[in-house]
């Protein structure tokens, strides 16, 4: 496997070689000094070019960078929309196990690109475009503090979509239950969960991509409890899932709430979490839903 220097290398020495490149940019977790550091982390490469036409029109000049396993171009895909505007980017799975991301942007926008990520490193700028830049910092990933409203929102969302897991439980469509439970009420359990740290750390630290970072700071009960309420695929798993998270929603909120001197409704979680039980225990194929005390 090519080192980190080796790859860099690689890459700086084609941009010398290329009067279309003006400068090269490293972003992402290796300029971040609080990431871990391993062999599968990406090279967020971006290369700032005078004009984007020679390079995508004739893709063969990828090729130098290595033998691949497989390419993906996003901006080129029908399947998923363009959301990089004038760029456009290779991202490139080496059969050395290295892995990059090389991004082409028209060298206009390099002012305006150098705002948008803190997580930024200049490696070679042949014509000074690119002011003089603090060293790289994750501050822009940092948990985010909420408002009594948005705590208020997350909550009532968790529960309300909790009701609709019961439903699709309840009429055997496990697919519809396991999609409104992890796709809507599980972020609702992982934004509790992520505020719970920022009030632990002062709001100074970024708990990751998909929360890749929040075991560092759960209890190894808390974490046992969050990784509990991964199902097995069965309807018993889904029900016990479903309570579980319901649980540890509990407890954090409760606890995020008296941190912050927000509220927390405890009346709308006891109904909704009798409603659940209620639908759980519920027969088959009954007629009715009796009123619930």
């Amino acid at each position: 496997m090519r080192s980190e220097q080796e790859m860099l290398d690689l890459f700086l020495h084609y941009a010398m070689s290329s009067e279309q490149i003006r400068a090269v940019t490293l972003e992402g977790s290796r300029t971040n000094p609080n990431a871990p550091r391993d062999l599968f982390q990406d090279f967020d490469i971006s290369f700032h070019v005078v004009e984007m036409d020679s390079f995508i029109n004739n893709p063969s000049w990828i090729d130098r960078f290595g033998q691949r396993i497989i390419l993906q171009t996003p901006e080129d895909m029908s399947m998923f929309p363009s959301e990089l505007g004038r760029r456009f980017s290779y991202l490139m799975l080496f059969t050395d196990g290295n892995k990059v991301d090389l991004t082409l942007i028209p060298l206009d926008e390099a002012e305006e690109y150098c705002k948008e990520d803190k997580l930024m490193m200049v490696l070679l700028d042949k014509d000074g475009v690119f002011p003089e830049l603090s060293p790289p910092t994750d501050e822009d990933y940092w948990v985010k503090r909420p408002t009594a409203d948005y705590f208020a929102d997350c909550c009532n969302e968790f529960w309300m979509v909790s009701t609709y897991v019961a439903k699709g439980l309840w009429r055997k469509e496990i697919l519809f239950a396991q999609e409104h439970l992890h796709l809507i009420v599980r972020p609702m359990l992982m934004k509790m969960l992520e505020w719970k740290v920022g009030l632990e750390t002062n709001f100074s630290v970024s708990i990751g991509k998909n929360g890749k970072y929040l075991e560092r700071y759960m209890t190894v009960q808390n974490w046992q409890k969050l990784m509990s309420t991964y199902s097995d695929g069965t309807y018993e798993g889904v029900w016990a899932a479903l309570f579980g998270m319901g649980e540890l929603f509990r407890s954090t909120a409760l606890d995020v709430a008296e941190r912050s001197n927000y509220e927390y409704s405890l009346e709308e979680d006891k109904s909704v979490t009798a409603y659940l039980k209620h639908v759980q225990n519920l027969e088959p194929g009954a007629a009715e839903l009796p009123c619930i005390s």
